[in-house]
C-alpha cells in the first residue's frame, strides 16, 4: 500500500510518479481530497484536545479555589462533544482513504521507463542464440502427441485444463525437483505451502481487493485458491517483527497455481500457454531496504542462469510503467525463445516492491531499538509448465520427438 504520510506530505511527486502507471487522475484526485480532508480533520482534533486539556487543567485549578466552573463545564462538555464527533469524522475518513489507497498501485522506481503497454518495454539483454533448424518446426501441441491430452482435461473440469502424461509428466516432474535443487543451491531456502489461503493473506501482497474476478474462491468460505505461491510464502510474515540479522531471507517453493484469467479471453487457447491451473517454482526475498536492490538482481541472476543451464534461449525486459504490475516498483520479465511460434514468450517475472507488501502485511523488522518496514521481492523461477513447452520446441526433432536436455536426465 502507499505511504499515505507521504501521500498527504507531498501529494504533487506521487502523482507524478503514478501516472507512469496510468493510474486514473479521478482516483488520484479523490486521493488527494481525502488525505487534505484527513490532515485538515486531525489537526482540528488536536487543537480541540489541546483546549481540552488546558480548561481541564484550570476546571481543577478553580475547584480547588472554590470559585463557579459552571461556564468553563459548560465549555467542556461541548468540547468533550465535539472531540467524540472529530474522531468518528477522522474513522470514517481513514476508512474511506484506505478503500482507495488499497486498489491504488505501487510507486514506480525512477528508473522505471514511460509507456503505455508491452510494446514499450526495453530489451536489456538477450542470452543464448536461438536455434536454427532445418525443418520447420512445430509447436508443443503438435508434438509428442502421448505427452499432452487436452481433451480428457476438458472432460475433467473445463477449457484451459489438460492432463500431461507419460514421458510429458515426467518432465514436468523433472522439472520442478531440478529447479529447486539449482535454487537451493543459490541459498534459497525451500518451503511447502498450503494451497488454500485466506482473505487476509491475498490482501497483503495486494491480489485483493481488486483482483478478486481473478481468483477461484471456495464456496461458503473466505479462502481461496492461491494464484501464485507469492502469496502464502511472503505472508509467512505476515504482522512480524523479525530480526534485522535474519535478513535477507530468501526463499523457494513450488505450487500449483490457479487463476480464473478473466480478461484473457480469445488468448492462446490452443495448447498449454494460457491454462487456469499450472505449476512454477517461486522465488522469494525478505530484506532490509538497504538489501533489495542487490538481491533482486540475484534473484534475476538465478532464473535466467536456470534457463541458460537449460539451453534454452532468452532475454531479459524491463517493464514500462504502462506494463507494470499492480505491487511492483519494477519488474524485469524473462521471456524464452518459443521456436514453434517463433517468438519470446513471458517465462518469469522478478519483481521489486520495496515496501508496498510489507505496509499492507504488516512485516517489519527491528533495528536500533526501532521498527522498519521490510522490502518483499518474488520471482517465477520459472512457470514449469511454459519451460516444458520451450524444451519441447527447442530440442524437438524432425520425427516429432523431443530429445531431454542433459541435466534433467538424471531426474528422469
Amino acid at each position: 500500500m502507499l505511504d499515505l504520510k507521504l501521500l498527504q506530505n507531498d501529494f504533487n511527486t506521487v502523482q507524478k510518479a503514478l501516472q507512469k502507471k496510468h493510474v486514473n487522475p479521478t482516483l488520484l484526485e479523490k486521493l488527494k481530497e481525502l488525505s487534505l480532508a484527513l490532515k485538515a480533520k486531525r489537526q482540528y482534533l488536536e487543537s480541540l484536545q489541546t483546549e481540552q486539556n488546558a480548561n481541564s487543567k484550570l476546571f481543577g485549578q478553580l475547584m480547588r479555589e472554590k470559585k463557579d466552573t459552571s461556564e468553563l463545564k459548560a465549555k467542556l462538555d461541548a468540547n468533550k462533544e465535539a472531540i467524540a464527533l472529530g474522531n468518528e469524522e477522522v474513522k470514517s475518513l481513514e476508512e474511506a482513504l484506505l478503500d482507495i489507497a488499497s486498489v491504488t498501485p505501487n510507486i514506480p522506481d525512477s528508473d522505471v521507463p514511460e509507456g503505455e503497454d508491452e510494446n514499450d518495454n526495453i530489451v536489456l539483454k538477450t542470452v543464448l542464440d536461438v536455434p536454427k533448424f532445418d525443418f520447420t518446426p512445430k509447436e508443443h501441441f503438435e508434438l509428442a502427441p502421448d505427452w499432452i491430452d487436452f481433451e480428457r482435461g476438458v472432460k475433467l473440469a473445463k477449457s484451459r485444463f489438460s492432463v500431461l502424461k507419460n514421458e510429458g509428466a515426467k518432465l514436468e516432474r523433472a522439472l520442478i525437483n531440478y529447479m529447486l535443487d539449482f535454487n537451493t543451491k543459490r541459498g534459497f531456502t525451500e518451503v511447502n505451502v498450503p494451497y488454500i489461503v485466506n482473505r487476509e493473506s491475498l490482501f497483503g501482497t495486494g491480489q485483493l481487493p481488486k483482483f478478486e474476478e481473478d481468483l477461484f474462491k471456495i464456496e461458503g468460505e473466505e479462502l481461496f485458491l492461491i494464484p501464485t505461491s507469492e502469496v502464502p510464502v511472503t505472508n509467512l510474515f505476515r504482522d512480524e517483527i523479525l530480526s534485522e540479522e535474519d535478513l535477507p531471507i530468501k526463499l523457494t517453493c513450488y505450487s500449483a497455481c490457479f487463476r480464473k484469467e478473466a480478461g484473457s479471453a480469445g488468448r492462446d487457447t490452443r495448447g498449454m500457454i494460457r491454462q487456469h491451473q499450472f505449476d512454477k517454482v517461486e522465488l522469494i526475498s525478505i530484506t532490509a531496504p538497504h538489501q533489495s536492490e542487490q538481491v533482486f538482481e540475484e534473484m534475476l541472476s538465478c532464473a535466467s542462469d536456470l534457463l541458460t543451464s537449460l539451453g534454452l534461449a532468452h532475454r531479459h525486459l524491463l517493464l514500462c510503467g504502462g506494463d507494470l504490475g499492480f505491487g511492483a516498483a519494477k519488474t524485469v520479465d524473462l521471456e524464452v525463445w518459443l521456436a514453434g511460434q517463433n517468438r519470446y514468450r513471458e517465462i518469469s517475472s522478478v519483481s521489486n516492491t520495496r515496501d508496498f507488501q510489507a505496509r499492507r502485511a504488516k512485516i517489519r523488522y527491528k533495528s536500533d531499538k526501532k521498527n522498519f518496514l521490510v522490502h518483499t521481492l518474488n520471482g517465477s523461477s520459472l512457470a514449469v509448465g511454459r519451460t516444458l513447452i520451450a524444451i519441447m520446441e527447442t530440442y524437438q526433432n524432425q520425427d516429432g520427438t523431443v530429445t531431454i536436455p542433459d541435466v534433467l536426465k538424471k531426474y528422469m
